[in-house]
């Protein structure tokens, strides 16, 4: 079948392409390397600012690029901390929450009593206040990306074309059988791991990772042309509306 032996041309040309690429590397030098590379290949997803500013910059940047070890080792030991609670342990999140209000009460009575046994002067004990517009932001913050995410499903599915409702699909179909193999917070831990250690292994070694994206999406456009000629073009595209009749 014509749809196999291009499924099969498309494996064929990206493990050359590795292999060819992986050669090259050994024979040329790095500043050599550095430069052919810059000069040839476009940046990820046309990308035209450094990788911090993509993303947001200040300190998320920061944490995410992992400018400050400490903070950053901090953030993910927390959530693996908080991921190894409830899904190696069966913690529940109202047990966990009740002990660490328990332990906070105790925290502040020790806090409280301490200066009387010790006929010291009572020192005031530090409350924790969480500021009014904290929950009216979060919530906010949820409800964009939450309507930015449907509006571009929309705007796929009524204005998109026949690719990239295929890769929406595609995606979604992916995000299902993922779903069904871990529950939600392993998936929230996966994306957060991910998170952490994606962008700072993509800003070490940018210049390779854009080359081989930059290699593999000409090869997918080139059998995306002869799938297209194929069997795409006889998909009849544009609105599905009724015809007028005479």
């Amino acid at each position: 079948m014509p749809e196999k032996n291009i499924v099969e041309d498309v494996i064929d040309d990206l493990v050359d392409n590795f292999t060819e690429r992986v050669q090259k590397n050994k024979h040329v030098s790095f500043f050599e390397q550095e430069d052919s590379v810059s000069s040839r290949f476009n940046r990820l997803f046309g990308r035209q600012q450094p990788i911090h500013r993509v993303l947001g910059g200040g300190k998320s940047a920061d944490v995410l690029l992992w400018r400050n070890k400490k903070i950053s080792a901090s953030v993910l030991m927390g959530a693996t901390a908080i991921w190894v609670l409830f899904e190696w342990i069966n913690f529940h999140f109202l047990s966990l929450l009740c002990y660490a209000l328990l332990l906070g009460m105790i925290a502040q009575f020790v806090w409280c009593n301490a200066s009387g046994f010790l006929n010291r002067s009572q020192s005031r004990v530090p409350r924790l206040v969480l500021p009014k517009d904290f929950f009216a932001e979060v919530g906010v913050a949820i409800g964009t990306e939450v309507n930015r995410g449907l509006l571009f499903l929309q705007d796929v599915a009524c204005k998109g074309t026949l690719k990239q409702f295929l890769m929406a699909v595609i995606g979604l179909w992916v995000a299902a059988m993922v779903g069904s193999c871990c529950n939600f917070l392993t998936v929230l831990y996966i994306g957060f791991v991910g998170a952490h250690t994606m962008p700072v292994l993509y800003e070490r070694y940018e210049d390779e990772v854009d080359g081989f994206m930059d290699s593999l999406i000409m090869k997918f456009h080139s059998h995306y042309k002869k799938l297209d000629s194929g069997f795409l073009s006889r998909i009849p595209s544009g609105k599905f509306g009724l015809k007028k009749r005479d």
